[in-house]
C-alpha cells in the first residue's frame, strides 16, 4: 500500500512540475499538455485579457524547414501596448530591437512549449528606464503563461 501511495505522490509531483512556469534568469518557459492549435488560441486570448495587443504572429517553421531543419508548428507572437512601445522607442531608441515583447510557441511531441525572454534582464542594461516597467512586463508574461495553461 505504501508503494502505491509513493507512486501516486511521484506522479502527482511530475504532473505538477510539467505545467509550472520555469524561470531561469534570462528565460521564462512553460510546457503545456494542450495541443498546439489549442494553446495558440489560448495564448492569444491570454495576451488580450492581460491588456496587450497582438501586433503580429510570425511563422518560424517554414523558414526552418526550408533550411533543412525538421520542425513542426513554431510561431513567435509579438505583443505590447502601442502607446507604451511608442513612448519607450522615442525616448530609448536602443530598446527598439526588444519591442514589442515576444513569446515563442512550438510543439514538441504531444506537448506545446511557451518561452519568452525575461524582461528583468533588460533592466540590468537600461538603468535609465524605470524598473517597474520591466517588473510589470515580467509579471504580465507569467500571468499570460498561467492563463494560457488554465484556459478551457
Amino acid at each position: 500500500m505504501a508503494n502505491k501511495t509513493l507512486v501516486q505522490l511521484v506522479l502527482s509531483f511530475s504532473l505538477l512540475f510539467s505545467t509550472l512556469v520555469i524561470q531561469a534568469e534570462e528565460l521564462i518557459m512553460m510546457r503545456v499538455t494542450q495541443t498546439f492549435p489549442e494553446t495558440m488560441v489560448n495564448l492569444q486570448s491570454a495576451i488580450i485579457k492581460t491588456g496587450y495587443k497582438i501586433s503580429r504572429v510570425q511563422r518560424v517553421d517554414i523558414g526552418l524547414t526550408k533550411s533543412g531543419f525538421k520542425t513542426d508548428k513554431y510561431r513567435v507572437v509579438f505583443f505590447g501596448k502601442p502607446d507604451e512601445i511608442e513612448m519607450l522607442a522615442s525616448k530609448h531608441s536602443e530598446l527598439i530591437p526588444y519591442l514589442p515583447l515576444k513569446i515563442s510557441i512550438f510543439s514538441e511531441n504531444n506537448d506545446t512549449i511557451l518561452i519568452s525572454n525575461s524582461p528583468l534582464t533588460l533592466a540590468e542594461y537600461y538603468k535609465d528606464i524605470p524598473d517597474e516597467i520591466f517588473r510589470r512586463w515580467h509579471k504580465d508574461i507569467n500571468a499570460i503563461f498561467q492563463l494560457t495553461n488554465n484556459s478551457e
